[in-house]
């Protein structure tokens, strides 16, 4: 089992995560949406596509940008299609 841990709260929690370059991959049902706002913010990756990414709101306070997903990505990573990883502080344990 995989947890997304920031600020005393879990943030996402599942055994179906995908590793990717060294980050855990959530899929879509195991994330509390609760937690994840939206942003205009996006990056590029050459092989996976364009990352949308979300704020983490937890007991009022804002982690900016610090999880992302790819809505559309491209060919090589249908895989992770939805999938939410994160960083910025963001503990990523594994029990």
């Amino acid at each position: 089992m995989m947890k997304a841990v920031w600020n005393g709260k879990i943030i996402a929690e599942s055994n179906k995560t995908l590793n990717v370059e060294n980050n855990q991959y959530f899929p879509p049902e195991s994330v509390n949406r609760e937690f994840l706002v939206p942003v205009n913010a996006h990056t590029v990756c050459p092989w996976k596509g364009t990352a949308s990414y979300y704020n983490i709101v937890v007991a009022g306070e804002t982690n900016i940008e610090a999880a992302w997903y790819y809505p559309k990505p491209k060919e090589m990573a249908q895989k992770i299609k939805d999938y939410v990883a994160f960083w910025k502080g963001v503990q990523i344990i594994k029990e």
